[in-house]
């Protein structure tokens, strides 16, 4: 079992640009993001899941980048999420640590990395992620969203995961895919141009880094 009360009482920096953008969150949540940061630098240096000159952006790059998702949607209690291509859990267990009420399913086909997703949601005590080494191709449950990060265009993850994506909706949007995405997009996004919804995410994060950054979302 995970004790929180030793890092429950303050947030490091490091983790304070999480409690910036998402004051409302627990004690406990706050506790969890806190425990990334040792996670990962730990994690990274037995398996390289993120680039060695990253690691000291970790909450910025890739803890907050995952968590632009939860800007363009609050997801309801019950959702169930595929996070598709999840590396070493993003934006998975961001957003699992987000949204505790939610079921999220992370799969990968590298399994080194998909042993880095299980210890980290395991050592942070997350009881509603499953990390599971998987291709897209062979995944065959319903979710209501698919989530990614720059894992493939547009058009080759919209063709694997549309078997994927359930009827019926219980979200302020339809089903569909989520994803996090960067730089120049009018191509990859042509064959949807009259559905697709682009979020720019420097409106919601001020950080240099975050310009050229989007969020797209594709219903289906």
């Amino acid at each position: 079992m995970v004790h929180y009360s030793f890092i429950c009482t303050f947030v490091s920096m490091k983790a304070e640009i999480i409690k910036k953008y998402f004051p409302e969150l627990t004690e406990k949540q706050l506790g969890q993001y806190e425990l990334l940061d040792d996670l990962y630098r730990d994690w990274n240096a037995k398996i390289n899941v993120i680039s060695r000159k990253d690691i000291d952006n970790l909450y910025e790059h890739h803890v907050l980048h995952s968590l632009a998702i939860a800007r363009m949607l609050h997801f309801k209690a019950g959702t169930k999420i595929l996070d598709f291509g999840t590396g070493g859990g993003f934006p998975g267990i961001p957003l699992a640590i987000m949204f505790p009420e939610c079921q999220f399913k992370l799969i990968d086909g590298t399994g080194k990395k998909i042993r880095v997703a299980q210890e980290v949601a395991k050592a942070v005590g997350l009881e509603n992620c499953e990390p599971v080494q998987l291709r897209g191709e062979d995944e065959r449950g319903r979710y209501d969203f698919i989530v990614s990060r720059a894992v493939m265009p547009l058009p080759d993850l919209e063709r694997i995961v549309r078997k994927n994506v359930a009827k019926e909706s219980r979200n302020a949007l339809p089903n569909g895919i989520i994803c996090l995405k960067g730089g120049t997009l009018d191509a990859e996004l042509q064959p949807f141009r009259r559905i697709v919804d682009t979020a720019d995410i420097s409106q919601w994060f001020s950080e240099e880094w975050f310009k050229e950054k989007y969020v797209i979302y594709l219903p289906l």
